[in-house]
């Protein structure tokens, strides 16, 4: 398995107190396990957040935007 198997993206900043990299757009990891999850806690606000498997460019897990102040209190 390659080092970044596995990009988080969204077109839109993504927020979370487990992101590893504030306020990027994108960030890449070698597990699926762990790519998932750290989508998952994440955040944007009003765009959608995407695990892409990079080898095949599959989307693997997508979390919809979400509407409203709601996202704030995952924070």
């Amino acid at each position: 398995m390659a080092s970044a198997d596995y990009r988080i993206e969204s077109s839109q900043p993504i927020a979370s107190r487990f992101w590893p990299a504030g306020g990027a757009t994108q960030f890449a990891v070698s597990s699926r396990a762990l790519a998932v999850s750290l989508a998952a806690k994440g955040i944007t606000g009003i765009g959608e957040i995407r695990v892409v498997h990079v080898p095949t460019g599959e989307i693997v897990f997508r979390k919809p935007a979400q509407q409203g102040a709601e996202w704030a209190e995952e924070l």
